[in-house]
């Protein structure tokens, strides 16, 4: 049973216990069935205009974030390589000047991001750009939240540009979070294109739905004056 329950201890599904969160989820419920799914499906056309358009490398020389997936028997899977393989790409042409892999442990030895040091290290990775490991986060907010706080030098200074790795699917979420949390930020996609297979499509479909639960969250909590709720991305 406890393996089965792996999945739902990451993410968004993690927070299902949460009253605040169960309130946005029945507000975003609400506001779907208000707008006849309008609402949503704007939610999608702001992922996939984000997915399709997003550059692969990064418009400035500066600190590059990518994001952990789960891993495979300790080993990067296809999403992240592709992750990895932009954020090389990007090091060896000059595009960046430091790296933070994001990423704590999701069930296996080592932790996403240290799975993924591994794996560009054996890829090659240049020497003069260095490689920071943020290890204890598991999820994208958590991954935010962490790297602002390795990457702020001194409370209330501010925070470096940076370029977010991801798969392109996953661009619009940490786009939105990452602005929200206080960053200046720039999307970068994994992948050298967008292709819209079945399981991209997917996933695709499933990350407007998140970002219409927390965008809609937000929104509630601000119009209530919620400042717990809103506190949760800030």
């Amino acid at each position: 049973m406890s393996g089965l329950l792996k999945p739902l201890r990451r993410g968004v599904w993690r927070y299902l216990s949460d009253r605040d969160i169960l309130l946005a989820a029945l507000v975003t419920a609400i506001v779907f069935v208000g707008s006849l799914g309008l609402v949503y499906v704007a939610h999608a056309v702001r992922v996939w205009r984000l997915a399709r358009h997003s550059p692969t490398l990064s418009p400035r020389r500066g600190t590059l974030l990518i994001f952990g997936r789960r891993l495979v028997d300790d080993r990067p899977e296809f999403d992240f390589i592709s992750r990895l393989t932009c954020a090389r790409d990007n090091a060896r042409s000059g595009h960046a000047d430091r790296v933070l892999l994001l990423g704590g442990f999701s069930g296996g030895t080592v932790s996403e991001a240290e799975a993924g040091r591994r794996w560009l290290v054996a890829e090659g990775w240049p020497d003069e750009v260095p490689l920071l490991l943020e290890q204890v986060s598991i999820d994208s907010l958590e991954n935010l939240r962490h790297a602002r706080e390795l990457l702020r030098p001194t409370e209330g200074s501010d925070l470096p540009a940076v370029s977010l790795v991801t798969s392109r699917y996953h661009l619009a979420r940490c786009m939105y979070l990452a602005r929200r949390l206080g960053f200046d930020a720039s999307p970068i996609g994994a992948e050298a294109r967008l292709s819209l297979d079945r399981r991209y499509a997917s996933r695709m479909l499933m990350e407007a739905g998140y970002l219409m639960w927390i965008d809609t969250g937000m929104r509630w909590a601000a119009l209530i004056g919620n400042h717990r709720m809103a506190a949760r991305i800030s």
